[in-house]
C-alpha cells in the first residue's frame, strides 16, 4: 500500500464512528472511491455487511450502528418508535430487545428501507411502520440519543406510546398498550397536548385519553380535550368489548389493568 493510500485510510479510521456501519456515500465524502474501499476490503481493514455498506473490522457494532448510518448518512427520516423507544429511554423494561426481540422503526410513507439493512441479521425483528400519524409537523415529538460516537433519532415517550396505539389491536394488543401506559406517570402535558391536537388518528387519540384516565396519570388534568379533535362516530377497537360512551371505543369487558395481571 502507498504511503498515500495509508494516509487516507488513517484519516478515514479517525473519521469512522465507532460501532457504525458507513455507506458508499459516506466513504466518498471522506475521499474513499469504491476502487480503494476494494483494496480496503480485500486487505481486512474494512468489511461488508451488505452491498454498499461496511464496517471497520474487529469492530462491534449492533443495529444502533446500522441506523446512525440510515438515518445521518442517508439521510431518509426513519426513527425508532413505540416500544423500542420506549425502552431505550427506561420504559418498557421488561420487554426483550435483542435476540428474538423486536426492532420498531416509524418512517414517512414512500421511504424505503436500504437492502442491507434490512436483510442484516441484527438479532431482531425489524417491524417497519410507514404512517403519516403527524401530518402536519413530522418531527413532532422527536429526540436524540447519543451513543458515543454517533447518535440516533428516536420517539419520546409522548409519541413513542401513541405510535403504538396505532398498532392496536393488528399488532400490538390492548392490554400490553393498558401496562404500558399505566407506567408513564412522568409525561410532559404540554408535548401530549401538541401530539394529540396534531394527531391524524382519531383512534390513537381517543384511546390515548382513554388509557390515560385509567391509569389515573396526574398530568392529565392539565390536558385540554376542547381543544383536540375526537372525530365522530364509534371506533371498534377490542372486539367482543363494550362501548366506553365517553370516548366512543370499544374496550375489554373488565379494566385492562385487571386483564393484563391476569
Amino acid at each position: 500500500m502507498t504511503s498515500e493510500k495509508r494516509n487516507i485510510l488513517n484519516r478515514l479510521l479517525q473519521a469512522w464512528p465507532h460501532g457504525s456501519v458507513v455507506v458508499s456515500s459516506w466513504l466518498k465524502s471522506q475521499g474513499v472511491y469504491q476502487q480503494l474501499v476494494h483494496e480496503y476490503e480485500k486487505n481486512g481493514w474494512i468489511r461488508s455487511v451488505g452491498r454498499g455498506a461496511y464496517v471497520r473490522a474487529g469492530d462491534v457494532f449492533d443495529w444502533k450502528g446500522g441506523l446512525n448510518a440510515v438515518q445521518n448518512q442517508l439521510g431518509l427520516p426513519v426513527h425508532i418508535a413505540d416500544k423500542t423507544a420506549l425502552q431505550l429511554q427506561g420504559y418498557a423494561h421488561f420487554l426483550p430487545l435483542g435476540t428474538g426481540g423486536i426492532l420498531s422503526l416509524f418512517a414517512q410513507p414512500g421511504t424505503r428501507l436500504p437492502t442491507w439493512f434490512k436483510q442484516y441479521d441484527w438479532g431482531a425483528s425489524i417491524r417497519y411502520t410507514t404512517a403519516n400519524l403527524f401530518s402536519s409537523n413530522t418531527d413532532i415529538g422527536l429526540t436524540h440519543k447519543s451513543l458515543g460516537s454517533f447518535s440516533i433519532k428516536l420517539s419520546t415517550p409522548e409519541r413513542a406510546m401513541m405510535e403504538l396505539l396505532y398498532l392496536v389491536p393488528d399488532r400490538e394488543s390492548f392490554e400490553e398498550a393498558g401496562l404500558l401506559m399505566e407506567g408513564l406517570a412522568t409525561l410532559r402535558p404540554d408535548l401530549v397536548q401538541i401530539l394529540l391536537e396534531q394527531c391524524a388518528s382519531v383512534k390513537v387519540k381517543r384511546l390515548f385519553l382513554y388509557l390515560s384516565e385509567q391509569s389515573g396519570h396526574p398530568w392529565l388534568e392539565d390536558i385540554n380535550t376542547a381543544r383536540i379533535n375526537m372525530g365522530k362516530g364509534k371506533r371498534v377497537i377490542y372486539k367482543g368489548g363494550r362501548l366506553d360512551a365517553k370516548y366512543g371505543i370499544t374496550v375489554p369487558p373488565s379494566n385492562p389493568r385487571q386483564q393484563g395481571s391476569m
